[in-house]
């Protein structure tokens, strides 16, 4: 819990920050957010006081996953705005619900130090017909991100040194992912995937209605090796897969549920055989076969780089080791 605290101080400091050395004019563009179009520049919301340094103004709280999402390896910096005067509502362990107004916003950015460059900005907007999402590809500068509604191919050099072609989703994949009973829906920020400390923050400040009750909190993922295989395995698919593979969205053919709450073993994919993976089963049988990982096609999927086998299908050039060394434990340990 120690780097999830050091992770909250700094983010809140950061913020705090910015909001100290901004003038007092800086605030949010509402009518940006909730008006018809799409704005064509990153700027035209007013999220940030210093853009290149994602310093927010006022009104605009980072935030992190405790299990996040993984996406080649790049660096997610995490933002949230719920309009003056309007609050959140806390929904059990599941989702905040954000009011008309509110906007999600998530920059990827590879490399360290004077190297790290931001790539793309990708804005969840809640409008009064739903959530819009949007995503801004960053210039050469580091100076202004545009919209990108046709996305983009980005060359970039992961942590693990690998040399991708790094895609920026255009407007119609991001309903890929947030495509929930046929309408766009936040998938990250659900309380149970949220600091309690944070909450408690976010709550004092007046964006929350209340505290969340009876949330136990997903591991969080520095600490993977601390705790048992079978929670960091099923947050990471709660993470990273869960958004598609449950009822009412883009996998739901699959008739696999890797949601948190979701304990059915069939259900999550033991002993189940696949129905809709094609090629993608590789010859094997099962989604997962108990002690066997090299026999189980959630793991071999999670293992391939190759388009059409890889998953997820979309979010990811190469592959992540640590996820599937996580759920490999998980299937190793697993008895029939």
């Amino acid at each position: 819990m120690k780097f999830a605290h050091a992770i909250l101080a700094l983010a809140l400091a950061s913020a705090a920050g910015a909001i100290a050395a901004r003038p007092v004019d800086m605030r949010v563009n509402d009518s940006a957010v909730v008006d018809d179009g799409m704005p064509r520049k990153l700027s035209d919301y007013g999220f940030f006081t210093d853009a290149a340094r994602q310093l927010p103004v006022k009104g605009v709280v980072p935030y992190r996953l405790n299990t996040p999402l993984w996406s080649d390896g790049a660096e997610k910096l995490r933002f949230v705005y719920v309009p003056a005067g309007m609050q959140a509502k806390a929904d059990g362990e599941g989702l905040l619900q954000f009011p008309v107004g509110s906007a999600l916003v998530k920059t990827f950015a590879f490399g360290e130090g004077s190297d790290r460059r931001l790539v793309e900005t990708r804005v969840l907007l809640h409008r009064a017909d739903g959530w819009i999402a949007l995503p801004y590809l960053w210039n050469a500068e580091q100076t202004e991100a545009t919209l990108a509604v046709a996305g983009a191919r980005v060359p970039v050099t992961t942590p693990a040194g690998e040399q991708i072609s790094y895609r920026v989703p255009n407007k119609n994949q991001c309903k890929e992912c947030h495509g929930l009973d046929g309408v766009v829906t936040p998938i990250g920020p659900k309380a149970r995937n949220l600091a309690p400390e944070w909450l408690a923050s976010f709550n004092k400040a007046g964006h929350l209605d209340r505290m969340p009750d009876g949330v136990t909190p997903l591991p969080l993922w520095e600490d993977r090796a601390k705790v048992a295989p079978d929670l960091a395995a099923r947050a990471y698919l709660e993470a990273n897969c869960a958004h598609c593979h449950r009822p009412g969205a883009t996998a739901s053919n699959s008739g696999l549920d890797l949601r948190w709450e979701q304990h059915d073993p069939q259900a999550i994919g033991i002993m189940k055989h696949p129905v809709a993976a094609g090629r993608g089963a590789g010859d094997l049988t099962y989604d997962i076969v108990p002690g066997d990982p090299g026999q189980s096609i959630l793991v071999f999927r999670m293992s391939s780089p190759e388009p059409g086998v890889a998953m997820p299908e979309l979010g990811k050039q190469s592959v992540d080791r640590d996820g599937v060394d996580v759920v490999s434990r998980w299937i190793s340990g697993m008895r029939d």
